[in-house]
């Protein structure tokens, strides 16, 4: 590993890239970044009800190019994909990172009713399925409630981050009975302000849990 860790980010849309290059400035800013772009993901998982064999395919083609330019570790930070990611991380010699296992692991932490607001819906049974396999890994009772925001996602890809954030912290009450509350993408993070003023719940995001998560696991990689 170069003294300064390379980092591949891997996005499925171009909205999640300013969230996490700011959690990198703001936590790990010794970090070299290197943005991988595909937006056609994000579209491509949208019209699919199930992760394709094709989609398996694509994450380790995308995964294998970012080993050949010197990637000390990969973070996705698309949440639709996991078990593309997790294969990703099975075949590879270097850290693979999901976008919300360090997220889920802070929320659990606050309690046992935890919430979550996603603004792209073809993530939800994914992330739920993902969430469910990380309470039994942890021994936990905990359940998941999660709301998706109507209107949020197409409002953020046409440039209105406002109406975005509104619509998001406009939902947030309806979980307000929640030990956590998780803005379920990267994307998502950019309410965080606005949604922290709607409830007395914690608020979670997952940029900073995964910048924080990607650094612990590139230092033991390199020991």
């Amino acid at each position: 590993m170069s003294a300064r860790p390379r980092i591949v980010l891997l996005h499925g849309t171009p909205v999640a890239m300013e969230p996490i290059q700011q959690a990198f400035a703001a936590r790990w800013p010794e970090a070299e970044i290197v943005d991988l772009l595909d937006a056609s993901l994000s579209i491509d998982r949208a019209k699919d009800h199930a992760l394709s064999p094709r989609m398996f395919e694509r994450f380790m083609e995308l995964g294998g190019y970012a080993h050949r330019i010197g990637a000390d570790g990969i973070l996705v930070t698309c949440s639709a994909f996991g078990p593309a990611i997790e294969q990703m991380g099975r075949e590879l010699p270097m850290p693979v990172l999901k976008p919300n296992d360090a997220m889920f692991q802070a929320a659990l932490a606050k309690g046992m009713r935890i919430g979550m607001l996603a603004t792209f819906a073809p993530s939800v049974l994914t992330m739920t399925n993902e969430f469910d396999a990380f309470v039994r890994a942890s021994g936990s009772q905990a359940t998941l409630r999660t709301i998706v925001v109507d209107g949020a996602m197409d409002a953020l890809r046409k440039g209105d981050a406002r109406t975005h954030n509104e619509l998001v912290a406009a939902q947030a009450p309806a979980l307000a009975d929640c030990d956590a509350i998780m803005l379920a993408h990267f994307s998502t993070s950019r309410a965080f302000d606005l949604t922290r003023r709607a409830v007395k719940a914690p608020l979670l995001t997952s940029p900073d849990s995964a910048v924080d998560r990607m650094r612990a696991l590139v230092g033991k990689s390199a020991t």
